[in-house]
């Protein structure tokens, strides 16, 4: 077997040994005799996954006890709808922070539910900055702050967390989730998919302060609804059982890694390497601001357009996957989640540096 070094945005890299315990554990887990995804999701089985999924996610993230924690469906995209639905609360208004493609579509879809302040938008840049906190339009009158953390495709992550002048904090952190140090209290509702950072697609975890839900209005179908899904350990309608096992197993894996803080170490190494790499070239560069490039999301362009098949096409025959950018900005994307190895980051600028060599 010949494992390739994936660089894909999502759904990513695994940690390999979490997939072989997945492997081991495919056909009985523990002494159940059964396979995590034939078990009744009330069953005793299930509920010791649940309980350790959450105490592990808790453990990591220093969650404070006032703070629910769900395990839900529908990816962050349906997050966009929900949480206007449960955090509006009877206001009519919501400021949002316009930074790159994830954060335009959470605009749009909070527009069907209430009046959108776009507080601040680096449009202007092609999203590739952030835009001064000096000049950030807030209304004290709305119901929340949003931001994403770390724009996926455009490469732009906060450094910091924003100071919303007292408005309710909510982010989505779906690409860099697990991956630095956050202070969970700060925010009223963190939301992630879990395809990036902490295992594979059909899970989004919610994290959401007591006294922000209980508000959702009476259209608000009861599996979108916050409250509803607290009452019911997330298990109002039966949950991807399997993905919950497979979280679960990444979450162990980053305990058995040191936890936030050692990973948080790995990826600023892994990504410092690789943003030298391109800022010493004269072939590559990145267009985002410094003060603001990802860790997790690191693109670049070839000065020469040319060059981008046969760039991709050499990749791939050295065992360096999915590092087409997307489609909307084009050019190169490597995605170095906490799994890359720093194996695989210097496999990628090894690479860069003999191709740009021979081009």
């Amino acid at each position: 077997m010949s494992r390739v070094f994936n660089f894909s945005a999502g759904p990513s890299a695994f940690p390999e040994s979490v997939l072989l315990q997945a492997q081991q554990e495919m056909l009985e887990w523990r002494d159940s005799g059964m396979s995590v995804m034939e078990m009744s999701h009330r069953g005793k089985h299930f509920s010791i996954i649940a309980e350790e999924l959450e105490s592990d996610l808790r453990g990591l993230m220093a969650i404070p006890d006032n703070y629910k924690v769900l395990f839900l469906q529908g990816g962050a995209s349906a997050q966009f709808s929900f949480i206007p639905q449960n955090l509006l609360n009877g206001k009519t208004k919501a400021c949002y922070l316009k930074t790159g493609a994830w954060s335009e579509k959470a605009v749009k879809d909070a527009q069907s539910y209430c009046d959108v302040l776009v507080s601040a938008s680096s449009e202007e840049s092609k999203f590739t900055s952030i835009p001064d906190a000096a000049t950030w339009e807030l209304d004290e009158q709305a119901a929340y702050l949003h931001y994403t953390s770390n724009e996926t495709i455009h490469g732009v992550e906060f450094q910091n967390i924003p100071d919303a002048k007292g408005l309710t904090l909510v982010s989505d952190m779906s690409s860099n989730i697990l991956s630095r140090h956050i202070d969970v209290s700060q925010y009223g509702l963190i939301y992630a998919g879990t395809q990036k950072n902490m295992g594979p697609a059909g899970v989004t975890v919610v994290i959401v302060r007591d006294d922000l839900i209980g508000h959702a209005g009476k259209a608000v179908p009861s599996v979108f609804n916050y409250s509803e899904q607290a009452k019911n350990q997330s298990m109002l309608n039966t949950p991807a059982t399997y993905n919950w096992y497979l979280v679960g197993l990444v979450l162990k894996w980053l305990k058995a890694q040191g936890g936030v803080a050692a990973i948080e170490q790995h990826n600023i190494a892994k990504s410092t390497k690789l943003y030298q790499a391109i800022d010493q070239s004269a072939l590559y560069s990145n267009p985002v601001d410094v003060a603001v490039r990802s860790r997790m999301n690191v693109p670049f362009i070839l000065a020469d357009e040319s060059l981008d098949k046969p760039f991709l096409q050499a990749a791939e025959a050295q065992g360096l996957f999915e590092l087409k950018g997307h489609r909307s900005v084009g050019g190169m994307r490597a995605s170095i989640y906490n799994a890359m190895t720093e194996a695989g980051v210097k496999a990628l600028i090894d690479f860069m540096a003999e191709f740009e060599r021979t081009h």
